[in-house]
């Protein structure tokens, strides 16, 4: 497989109007992309699909663009413009968020590839939309020049609109077994429809397979490069995946949440018979335990910010982010339990619980998990910085 030209849009899919060219141009295109994603999020939730037009607005803003290495036309972005922007759309329609968030992301990790590598990818430009899939279910195996990758990946977000797939495999390198990502052209997979969870719906998130395709040697390299960040002059290489991948998949539902919020408080305005105590007390406890979420998703954004994020800090932004769901999550169920079968029904809350709901069963998000790395680093690993102290001071860095 040799490097390809960029997917160009069909008739079915607008032209975007506008490119961004930073991380501050995709915030201020915020407005006018959450007003799209909202206005397509029932047909979205509908069709297990977006519309295009909501992709078209999606790659108008940037997303795909903000990690892509500044030489080869990208914005030159960070995580905290990251999280702002993608919760931000998620409160106009959480599958949107998390399609945004996924662009985002393959291309941040399209960055580890080799620069013959990126050339290929972006050598028409930035304007390439790339999805993946971390689990590496495939297998590949040596070839002239490269890897013969075949496989199947399940839950490829945004796969529908995508240019390129970085699909994790298994290979056989060295005596041992090792996992690389591969970027394969749209042209060498073939997508299909298995999606059909209950929330984040419109995330179209299939299963894509590809069989006997030829990766060029500079279109792969080693899963451990992203795990555990490379020396790269771009700090958003530098960063653990642990410390970044659970932000992408928290922030959309941190979104989801902030409407749910807005919903049930506007409810209550317009019917003060519901206005009881104990209703304004929920709304109370479940708009702190989100902004304490918010909080946590800033926090760990920052760290990352700062490039070089070292072990403990890593597992403890991934820590972070799980709690954040699981705070998320808790508020918006008891809104949901409390709005009652008069409310349970209607969009503006059933929606975001669903799509909450769905998020939180994500890996990446289980505290369970997260919590018991972190633990174990703090308690195994000699130097580490312990307990409340040290995040204390983390919250006045």
């Amino acid at each position: 497989m040799t490097a390809t030209a960029p997917h160009r849009p069909t008739a079915a899919e607008p032209s975007p109007p506008r490119r961004t060219a930073s991380g501050t141009d995709l915030l201020n295109a915020v407005p006018a992309t959450l007003s799209a994603a909202g206005r397509g999020a029932d047909a979205a939730d509908r069709d297990g699909r977006l519309a295009p037009e909501t992709i078209a607005s999606l790659t108008a803003a940037g997303f795909h663009r903000l990690f892509v290495p500044p030489e080869r036309g990208g914005a030159g972005g960070g995580f905290a413009t990251l999280v702002t922007a993608v919760a931000a759309v998620g409160e106009g329609c959480a599958s949107a968020a998390w399609v945004a968030a996924v662009f985002a992301n393959f291309g941040r990790l399209a960055g580890f590839l080799p620069p013959e590598g990126r050339r290929g990818i972006w050598g028409d430009g930035p304007d390439v939309r790339l999805v993946g899939a971390v689990a590496p279910t495939g297998r590949a195996r040596p070839g002239p020049g490269g890897w013969l990758l075949s496989g199947s990946w399940r839950y490829v977000s945004g796969a529908a609109f995508s240019h390129w797939a970085l699909l994790a495999g298994r290979t056989a390198e060295d005596g041992g077994e090792g996992v690389r990502f591969f970027a394969v052209p749209r042209h060498a997979y073939e997508i299909t429809g298995t999606w059909s969870a209950p929330g984040m719906r419109g995330t179209g998130s299939d299963t894509v397979r590809v069989d006997e395709a030829f990766v060029a040697r500079e279109l792969s390299f080693p899963r451990r490069l992203a795990a555990d960040g490379a020396v790269a002059a771009h700090p958003w290489l530098t960063v653990p995946s642990a410390a970044v991948t659970p932000l992408c998949f928290v922030a959309p539902a941190l979104g989801a949440a902030t409407a749910a919020l807005a919903a049930w408080a506007q409810r209550l305005r317009d019917a003060p018979t519901r206005s009881t105590d104990a209703a304004r007390v929920a709304l109370a406890r479940s708009m702190g335990e989100v902004d304490a979420a918010r909080l946590l998703v800033d926090r760990a954004a920052a760290t990352a910010d700062r490039g070089r994020v070292g072990r403990t800090d890593a597992l403890r932004n991934a820590r972070d982010a799980a709690l954040a769901m699981e705070l998320i999550s808790t508020a918006v169920s008891r809104l949901y339990r409390l709005v009652g079968t008069s409310g349970q029904s209607e969009p503006r809350f059933q929606r975001p619980w669903r799509d909450i709901t769905t998020a939180a069963g994500h890996a990446l998000l289980d505290f369970e998990a997260a919590g018991r790395t972190y633990a174990e680093q703090l308690t195994t690993s000699p130097g580490a910085p312990h307990g409340a102290r040290r995040d204390a001071r983390s919250h006045r860095e």
